[in-house]
């Protein structure tokens, strides 16, 4: 790090410890401070515990829900981050684990175990340093899941219920739908997980329609997802799934909306982190149900479940194998993989599915943990699914062989250099100029669906913001591909020009944009509209009535998590990046529908595979 006193990255006047860590890259400025303003106000002065707290608040910052301090060496150099570490954690002077330690127990600042003081800022429960904050979080989650997976009070008719879901799900390979159904209707918690295509959001709309059936057509549903774009998703989704069942069966659903969670929870004017609907003012419904779950913190999940009725159902959807929330969590994950706490479920299940029961011994285990997994692909092809499934395993020999097996589905670029050559780039520029030059020529003739449809036919994603291998630096050069191949715009028209795509940065509910929303600006007679949405059923909006857009002829992955496009390219960074992580490979791979092609060194590709995101936690603990 620079030695210049003015570089906000650096911080002043910390101790020799936390300084060797703040120039090793490790901790931030604002971790050290934060950490040394807590010491003065607790009157700690030994450096070790300030660094233990430091570590914690880093954590935090970068995902994780605390830090093991015999373990915070490796945390540290696997965790994703945006910060450039300039040195290797194992190179750095830490403190020996032991004495370590017992100055955390000890020190003023720090509650030690459950029972511990409730005034402090800090808490160590079993080697893990926590925030109090989180810990406080992270148990009223376990409480929660906990207490509706040991409620036996769910009374529905296992006739009944066999009857319905014989009538939804007809098909025999509807099995683990219909388990999951079965589970949520029995249950007042229940996680419904798989891969993309696997149609858990299909299987959401069967399940409203099987509990409404056993009920009588009286719960009161709620959707939710954490962003505006994703509650948009589910709810065309449901709708969609709900048109094909019977007239009955759809009077009985109703017309279901969608919302953010934090929508749903209501604001609280003067917090960001407190809501109308909390622990003391539950939510009216009967069943709250959450896409998309693998993005919600754990402070947020903390916050909805408390603020659901201890007599309501609960089902969370998403896939843990995805990138997780930008926040401090892993909540999906965990819970799937938790150890199972005591649970009748799967005893219940039987009178109404027993056909459906799973064999395996670790099945029924997550079924007692209220977790039921999809796992046929309907979305992408057996190439790509076996691809996903190799990534998500971890078994990178698999994965480089089936890359440079290649086939129609998937193009491996390996490249020699982290910087691609020409050559090498040949297939992604052939690409991108012939989704560019559709999406123009749509545009500039004012077919909407022809342009909303070649938008989404090819879309480049990166792991980076910035850098060299960054959208910073390739929206520019894919922008030159495309204008080369179609014309340049027309420059009276300044910034909206026709062809030009768009990407939503900020939510509008009175244009009915989200965060995330993709677009596409289109002639429209003597003027231009842009158009979002659905080919079929698109949404114009005129320019002057947008919320905060940015051109996207590329996108990270993060960006990309929630969609899909017919063809995509991936191009990797360097296999020292820290953002290239096993769960970014799997989210970019999972994008495809028909068509795969991944750019980058074999080098990278294993450091992908070989590299999980390490979010520690207590939440899989018992």
């Amino acid at each position: 790090m620079t030695a210049d006193a003015f570089d906000a990255r650096r911080a002043v006047h910390a101790s020799a410890l936390l300084a060797t860590f703040n120039a090793a890259g490790v901790l931030s400025s604002a971790d050290v401070h934060v950490a040394t303003r807590l010491a003065r106000l607790t009157r700690e002065d030994d450096e070790r515990v300030v660094l233990a707290v430091a570590l914690a608040v880093r954590g935090a910052r970068t995902g994780s829900v605390c830090v093991r301090l015999d373990d915070a060496a490796s945390l540290v150099a696997t965790d994703v981050d945006d910060e450039t570490v300039v040195v290797d954690p194992a190179d750095l002077r830490w403190p020996d684990p032991g004495p370590w330690l017992e100055a955390v127990r000890a020190s003023p600042l720090v509650a030690a175990g459950v029972g511990g003081a409730a005034d402090r800022p800090a808490r160590l429960i079993d080697g893990r340093l926590y925030l109090d904050r989180y810990w406080r979080d992270e148990q009223r989650v376990r409480r929660q899941v906990d207490a509706r997976l040991a409620a036996d009070d769910v009374e529905v008719s296992p006739h009944v219920l066999a009857t319905v879901l014989q009538r939804l799900f007809p098909a025999p390979g509807d099995s683990r739908q219909r388990l999951a159904a079965a589970a949520t209707a029995l249950s007042r918690f229940t996680v419904l997980t798989g891969g993309p295509g696997t149609g858990k959001t299909t299987t959401v709309a069967r399940v409203l329609a099987t509990l409404q059936a056993v009920s009588g057509g009286q719960l009161r549903i709620a959707l939710a997802a954490p962003t505006g774009k994703a509650a948009a998703r589910l709810q065309e989704a449901v709708r969609h799934e709900l048109g094909r069942l019977d007239d009955a069966d759809r009077r009985l659903v109703g017309d279901v909306g969608a919302s953010t969670v934090h929508r749903l929870l209501g604001w609280r004017p003067g917090s960001s982190t407190r809501f109308r609907h909390d622990a003391s003012h539950h939510l009216p419904h009967d069943l709250v149900v959450v896409d998309e779950t693998s993005m919600v913190s754990l402070p947020l999940m903390a916050r909805l479940l408390e603020a659901v009725r201890p007599q309501a159902r609960v089902l969370l959807v998403g896939d843990p194998d995805q990138l997780a929330s930008v926040e401090a969590g892993a909540v999906l994950g965990d819970l799937v993989a938790r150890a199972a706490p005591t649970s009748r479920l799967p005893e219940r299940l039987a009178a109404a599915v027993a056909a459906d029961l799973p064999e395996a011994p670790d099945a029924v285990d997550a079924l007692r943990a209220g977790v039921v997994r999809l796992e046929q692909v309907h979305r992408h092809g057996e190439d790509i699914g076996a691809l996903a499934a190799a990534v998500r395993e971890g078994r990178a020999d698999d994965v480089l062989d089936l890359l440079r097996a290649g086939g129609a589905a998937i193009d491996f670029v390996q490249t020699a250099a982290d910087s691609p050559s020409d050559a090498e780039l040949a297939g992604l520029r052939a690409d991108v100029q012939r989704a560019g030059r559709d999406l123009v020529h749509a545009a500039r003739g004012g077919d909407v669906a022809a342009a909303l449809t070649a938008l989404d036919d090819h879309r480049l994603l990166l792991a980076h913001r910035r850098g060299a291998a960054g959208v910073a630096h390739w929206a520019p050069v894919v922008q030159e591909w495309v204008d080369d191949a179609s014309g340049r715009p027309d420059a009276a028209r300044g910034p909206w020009f026709a062809g030009r795509p768009l990407l939503v940065t900020a939510n509008d509910r009175d244009s009915g944009l989200y965060n995330g929303d993709t677009g596409v600006v289109v002639a429209d007679g003597e003027a231009v509209v842009a158009a979002f949405g659905d080919a079929g059923s698109p949404l114009l909006v005129r320019p002057h009535r947008l919320p905060a857009v940015e051109t996207v002829y590329a996108m990270t992955v993060h960006r990309g998590q929630g969609s899909q496009f017919a063809r995509v390219s991936v191009l990797l960074p360097p296999a020292t990046s820290p953002l290239l992580t096993r769960e970014l490979l799997y989210t970019a791979v999972t994008r495809a529908r028909h068509h795969l092609r991944v750019v980058g060194t074999a080098a990278a590709v294993r450091a992908a595979v070989e590299r999980p995101v390490r979010r520690a936690s207590g939440l899989r603990e018992p």
